[in-house]
């Protein structure tokens, strides 16, 4: 479970629960993604990377179909344990481990870049900064990236938001705007900005897809009870044929951070 006073109102929620829609449903970023990856020298092959906070392993285990040597950790042992199976599935050799991130036992400049997807705002950045710098080679990489659908330019991704909020008024993530951070406040003082990007991108969905990927939310399926969430889950199917086609897109950001720190 993670309770964080600035998430959700203080709300505890739990991804395990969510872990085997998570692993269906939530596949990640585009491909275009992983095209500009390499360009800035970010998960190419040999490299050591350090996933944080990995889930089900999307971008350890892309990373390593990529010829990365990966090392994923997250402290839901669900999440872990659907990562494993998923890399098993692709045939991946990725080392997953079940920690908190703070308290990882990892050794000290043994990465090119540590990547963190969607979950940087989870993490005690008092404590995982300084691990950070002292987990990355010299010349290495922190990498946040992101993936978001835009809701208030997109007409199904609001509305099925609006149903969310129904359920859980203290989910805090709805109605993001887009990224308009260039540098982070928190990086500062100890680290450099290496680059920012991003764009957008229509993603192809199903409703069923979308009705997963919405189960594997941290406002309904990580929090919600087993009943609350087939009432939301019927719900939403109903929702999408009224106001959806059987396929469809949605309006996402995909948007990066890189950092290195100062001094090396």
């Amino acid at each position: 479970m993670i309770t964080k006073a600035d998430i959700d109102g203080g709300q505890a929620f739990d991804w395990g629960k969510t872990s085997s829609d998570y692993g269906t449903y939530r596949p990640g970023y585009p491909e275009s993604f992983y095209t500009l990856l390499p360009v800035l020298g970010i998960g190419t092959p040999g490299q050591d990377v350090l996933d944080l906070g990995t889930g089900t392993g999307v971008l350890a285990r892309a990373f390593a179909k990529r010829g990365a040597r990966v090392t994923g950790i997250d402290m839901a042992a669900e999440q872990i344990a659907m990562a494993q199976r998923l890399a098993a599935e692709e045939q991946l050799d990725v080392n997953f481990m079940c920690s908190p991130a703070e308290a990882a036992e990892v050794p000290e400049h043994a990465f090119d870049i540590i990547s963190c997807g969607q979950s940087w705002l989870y993490f005690d950045r008092t404590v995982i900064l300084p691990l950070v710098q002292t987990w990355l080679k010299p010349g290495g990489k922190l990498v946040l990236a992101h993936i978001c659908w835009l809701p208030r330019q997109d007409r199904i991704a609001h509305a099925s938001e609006q149903l969310v909020l129904r359920y859980n008024p203290n989910w805090s993530a709805a109605n993001f705007p887009g990224s308009q951070t260039i540098q982070h406040e928190w990086s500062k003082a100890d680290f450099k900005l290496v680059t920012y990007h991003a764009y957008e991108e229509a993603m192809p969905f199903t409703r069923e897809s979308w009705c997963g990927r919405f189960r594997a939310c941290r406002g309904t399926g990580a929090v919600l009870s087993a009943e609350e969430m087939a009432r939301f889950d019927q719900e939403h199917h109903t929702l999408l044929e009224q106001i959806a086609g059987e396929t469809f897109t949605i309006l996402h950001q995909i948007f990066l951070h890189a950092y290195t720190p100062i001094g090396t």
